[in-house]
């Protein structure tokens, strides 16, 4: 395998290295004993899930079945991620793309600063650099797509922008079936139960700003009659709550700089909450805490 520099130079991979930390995680189990369920050794698990080498595809799909997690969302970012670690995203990158994905409920914001401004206002790259990794990243992708067959589909679950839904391409991924509904989504992660596929998912009003700069908006799911909420252009330390009447809050914290970078969600909550949801953000640091409702 050829090394890659992680970081904003290789975005995919270190998404991939942190997901799969994450599944590990929720399986319980130590480097260990997901060796002894394994094919591969715990040495090998620690590379793969530091980001130090590239896993196969293979190992994807175990940690998936280990943890009972359906596969094909990360079977797609390790597509995303093979691309940056042989190097040809970057290069086709920088010939320039031609084309433009249309964006759904994904990882990266679209571009664009801490002002203020709607999300249309964010479509091109913004002057901090957040946007132009953003744009770059999206330029890979799409340079990427007719190198290894990664369906369109894919690609826009992992780079959406806020508050946009898909155009013309959504009945790729629209009918597949989301994991939960209802009351059965309650604190589960939107994205692993697929409750942000495009054209079942759509923003609940305009995004709202912080007195930080940090941007969040509420995303509801037809399909999985759940909401959650995200934040973008957010620091590392910032956390996000959403609560309904009756049921517990449900939150989400910055844990790093990837968080910062790209979308935070929360935890989802039952859709026939929807007349009191609450979103409340709280800057790191212990600063004032600022709620919006529907």
């Amino acid at each position: 395998m050829n090394g890659v520099a992680t970081g904003t130079t290789a975005p995919a991979c270190a998404r991939l290295a942190r997901e799969l930390r994450e599944l590990r995680a929720r399986t319980g189990l130590s480097m260990a004993a997901l060796a002894r369920r394994t094919a591969y050794s715990k040495s090998s698990w620690e590379r793969y899930l530091n980001g130090k080498a590239l896993p196969p595809r293979r190992a994807v799909e175990t940690l998936c079945a280990v943890a009972g997690e359906p596969p094909g969302r990360l079977v797609a970012l390790w597509e995303l991620a093979d691309l940056e670690w042989s190097g040809r995203a970057r290069s086709t990158g920088r010939r320039g793309a031609g084309g433009t994905v249309e964006p759904s409920d994904g990882d990266r914001p679209g571009g664009g600063s801490r002002g203020g401004g709607t999300s249309t206002d964010r479509a091109g790259p913004g002057p901090e650099g957040v946007g132009h990794r953003a744009r770059r990243w999206k330029l890979a992708l799409v340079a990427g797509v007719s190198a290894v067959g990664v369906t369109v589909g894919a690609v826009v679950w992992l780079t959406a922008s806020p508050g946009a839904e898909p155009g013309g391409r959504a009945s790729d991924t629209a009918s597949a079936a989301p994991g939960c509904r209802g009351p059965g989504c309650e604190g589960r992660d939107p994205a692993f139960m697929g409750c942000g596929l495009p054209g079942q998912v759509r923003s609940l009003g305009p995004p709202h700003r912080t007195s930080t700069g940090a941007r969040l908006e509420i995303r509801y799911s037809t399909e999985c009659d759940a909401a959650w909420a995200r934040v973008w252009d957010s620091r590392v330390g910032d956390s996000l709550e959403v609560s309904i009447p009756g049921s517990r809050p449900h939150r989400a914290e910055v844990a790093d700089r990837y968080d910062a970078e790209g979308y935070l969600f929360t935890p989802m909550v039952n859709g026939r909450g929807l007349p009191g949801l609450r979103v409340c953000f709280e800057p790191a640091g212990g600063g004032e805490r600022e709620c919006f409702a529907r």
